[in-house]
């Protein structure tokens, strides 16, 4: 692999690439991180060892190019010339679609596919221009009755694989996708719990001052998602025209075995960056927060991490709350006082309840909750939609005598 290292310019990090040109003299390849030098380290570092991965498997890629057209690869059909493994082809796949997705995404895919579809058909040493649509069905059926997995994880391993085939398709290393006839199961009705005002009042008032209180009252006052809970930042809130703007969010997952927190300025969709305004409990909330923080910055000293300034939601030490906190503390304030056990994401739909329950439109509970677009809030929330429904008995009792 290519040798290469950090260099600082200007408060950025730069990856050095040691490359030669086609006469064999150094020619170093400069590539812009667009990370600041402070706090960042570990994340230049991981970015240095993907580009000289990267840079590898494109020299690879050249170099078989070359051979192929000196004649030295095979003449013979485009399926001979490429006959494989499944299994080293779903993997093959997987690296191609690193650089091409969100890498929050690309973890996912990872899971599935280093996680169960290439070690199941490696260990059957199914071949790709061998594979039928059978030997994926029996797949899934495996994972279902054998494992246990749910309908929606398998629907899940077969986007991966059909994915994959057609591009497979595509450059011509099979001729038809056997995935596209394969049965897939039907996806799991999800039905969201919630809690009513009642609960919800006294959730808030049980956990007033507890470190999680601020990931609580976002998600069930403004409805907002765990990564955006984490990733609100100070410079998201206007204090003068009191307005909250949801545009950063912090992600997290773990990759060939390590932890890894992902911080864009791109929210889930388009329609996930919107402006609420700051209501007065919150408003008092953030000042207090505020403070707080400038308080344990001044008595720590320089213990206190200064890595995460400007985001809001943060601990003594100055550093940021993990999305996974939220998840597993939840659960365990709920049981401390008593709760009725929900999900943390359920506060969100807890929030699209109760706005449905006051008369609000399902449009507005869209554009206030942030959904990309109409139908996904009607087929989640549809039936809280309550009011509409008595509107509608009204109008046809009006209509047609029943007595």
């Amino acid at each position: 692999m290519i040798a290469g290292h950090l260099q600082e310019k200007k408060g950025l990090f730069y990856i050095v690439l040691n490359c030669k040109d086609a006469h064999g003299k150094r020619k170093p390849k400069w590539i812009p991180t667009g990370l600041k030098v402070k706090g960042n380290k570990k994340k230049a570092e991981t970015m240095l060892q993907d580009a000289r991965k990267n840079h590898y498997l494109e020299e690879q890629s050249q170099a078989e190019e070359a051979e192929k057209q000196a004649g030295n690869a095979k003449t013979t059909s485009s399926l001979d010339d490429n006959k494989r493994l499944f299994a080293d082809y779903m993997l093959q796949w997987l690296e191609i679609m690193k650089n091409s997705i969100e890498l929050i995404t690309y973890i996912s895919y990872s899971h599935a596919v280093k996680g169960r579809v290439e070690p199941y058909f490696r260990e059957k040493g199914t071949m790709l221009e061998d594979l039928t649509t059978e030997d994926i069905q029996s797949f899934y059926t495996h994972e279902m009755d054998v494992r246990g997995v749910s309908d929606n994880t398998v629907i899940h391993y077969h986007a991966n694989i059909r994915k994959a085939l057609q591009n497979a398709v595509k450059i011509k290393l099979i001729v038809t996708n056997p995935a596209d006839l394969v049965e897939r199961p039907k996806k799991d009705t999800y039905v969201a719990s919630f809690y009513n005002a009642e609960e919800l009042n006294q959730l808030l008032a049980a956990i007033r001052g507890e470190k999680i209180e601020l990931a609580v009252i976002l998600a069930s006052f403004y409805g907002l998602r765990r990564s955006e809970v984490v990733g609100l930042k100070w410079s998201a809130i206007d204090l003068v025209n009191r307005t909250i703007t949801i545009k950063h969010t912090v992600t997290s997952g773990t990759l060939d075995g390590k932890f890894i927190e992902i911080e864009s300025d791109r929210t889930k969709n388009k329609a996930s960056r919107r402006t609420l305004p700051l209501v007065d409990t919150f408003y008092d909330l953030l000042i207090r927060m505020k403070e707080q923080q400038e308080v344990h910055r001044f008595s720590y000293g320089s213990s206190y991490c200064t890595d995460y300034m400007e985001y809001i939601y943060v601990n003594e030490l100055g550093q940021r709350i993990k999305p996974g906190y939220i998840t597993q503390n939840f659960p365990i304030l709920l049981n401390k006082h008593g709760f009725r056990h929900i999900r943390y994401h359920d506060l969100r739909h807890s929030c699209a309840s109760l706005l449905l329950a006051s008369g609000i439109s399902m449009k507005e509970v869209q554009e206030w909750l942030g959904h990309s677009d109409y139908a996904t809030t009607a087929n989640i929330y549809s039936h809280l939609e309550y009011n509409t429904k008595v509107s509608s008995a009204q109008i046809m009792s009006g209509v047609l005598k029943l007595k």
